[in-house]
This record gives structure tokens, sequence and C-alpha cells, in this order.
């Protein structure tokens, strides 16, 4: 059986080996999420959020004569 100690022993170092691992990302992170909690239906929300944001960003600039003959 181990005893108070071992076990804060233990906490600590694994608590050591997680921050001393490279960052993963933030879409790789966003993807083992998905991956892991099963929501792959949040992604065609995702990109079409970002193609509306990509839309508004880019109708500021000189390209938005050519964005608003799209629609």
């Amino acid at each position: 059986m181990m005893t108070e100690e071992e076990n804060s022993v233990d906490a600590n170092s694994e608590f050591e080996l997680q921050a001393s691992q490279n960052d993963v990302g933030v879409v790789r992170e966003f993807v083992l999420f998905l991956k892991h909690n099963k929501k792959w239906w949040l992604t065609p929300i995702i990109i079409a959020l970002l193609l509306i944001a990509g839309i508004a960003i880019s109708a500021g600039t000189g390209a938005a004569p050519f964005i608003y003959t799209l629609f």
C-alpha cells in the first residue's frame, strides 16, 4: 500500500514530466479535443465561422470589390 508521501512524489514527477513536454499547438490541441470527446459535428461550424471571419476581415481591404461580386 502506498503512503501519502509516495503518492505525492509520484504526482510531482508526473506533473514535471507533463510540464517538460513540448506544446502541441492550438490547432492540434483542438483536433485532439474533437477526437477525444467525439465532437466531430463541431468541425463544419468552426470552418464556416472561420470563412465568414475571413470574408469580414477581407471586406475592409483592397479585396472588397472582388468579395462583393461573390454575393
